[in-house]
């Protein structure tokens, strides 16, 4: 996923708050169509999270924020390592503080 241009520039974009596709549409240069199937892929691997919002006509309409925090790539005696550092829900944080005071 992270070698897809257009990938990156959308999660470069929602890391920065919550957009819509229009709006990574005009930022990435790119068609609705390729968008909307990056942001599936970005998805099905928990780099975006989409959230429903509400216009000032009642329409409901899709956001998309990082879940993605960091990738850190480390080269060590020949072995490569991966780690992704994905974004904690604020509500799950609470959650997680809350069970461990029980």
């Amino acid at each position: 996923m992270l070698a897809d241009e257009t990938a990156r520039t959308i999660l470069s974009c929602v890391a920065d708050g919550p957009q819509s596709a229009k709006e990574l549409r005009v930022a990435c240069e790119a068609s609705q169509k390729t968008i909307y199937r990056r942001l599936d892929r970005l998805q099905d691997h928990d780099l975006v999270i989409e959230q429903q919002r509400l216009d000032p006509d009642g329409h409901h309409y899709s956001v998309y924020s990082a879940s993605l925090e960091r990738v850190v790539i480390e080269l060590e005696d020949g072995d490569v390592s991966v780690d992704v550092f994905l974004r904690e829900d604020p509500a799950d944080q609470f959650t997680k503080l809350f069970e461990e005071l029980r």
